[in-house]
């Protein structure tokens, strides 16, 4: 479950960042609480992928107590290095909005540009997390599919709803 709310949570900064930058429009609440919930959205279907690949790597097990037992055990070990990045992620997020705008602007600028650029490592770093934590190769197609299906939901949203400049 929290690697399921983190994917989600996930999925709708993708959407907003596929919007940013689009619309030159001072007042544009409206414009980022869509773009969002079209990251979730896609995120939400994006999502069922993996769950799907858990699924059916139980249902086709000879041992399914212990391809459960390996899918928890790759799913802690993919959650931890996640964990870290969405700590650094929150509290620059957190100095974007109590600083004062210079500052908040820097936290920007230093923090989340770079953390956005860092994304796929950090699921790459999970994923070895998978297989390090004793996942093996179900936990790794578990959390490589799911990787890619967090890292699809912005181009995705992109391509879909905001390709032209508006």
């Amino acid at each position: 479950m929290p690697l399921l709310l983190l994917g989600l949570v996930d999925a709708a900064f993708s959407g907003f960042r596929a919007y940013a930058g689009r619309d030159a429009h001072i007042r544009k609440h409206r414009a980022t609480a869509r773009a969002a919930l079209r990251g979730l959205a896609v995120g939400a279907v994006l999502l069922l992928a993996p769950v799907l690949t858990a699924a059916l790597l139980l249902l086709t097990a000879s041992d399914r107590a212990g391809t459960y037992d390996l899918l928890t055990a790759g799913g802690t070990g993919y959650v931890l290095p996640l964990t870290g990045y969405a700590v650094v992620v929150l509290l620059s997020l957190a100095a974007y909005f109590v600083l004062p705008f210079r500052a908040s602007t820097l936290a920007m600028v230093v923090g989340l540009g770079p953390l956005t650029l860092l994304r796929p490592f950090a699921v790459a770093a999970a994923c070895v997390g998978a297989v390090v934590n004793g996942g093996g190769g179900s936990g790794l197609l578990v959390g490589t599919v799911a990787g890619a299906a967090v890292l699809g939901v912005e181009p995705l949203v992109h391509r879909r709803w905001y390709r032209h400049v508006l």
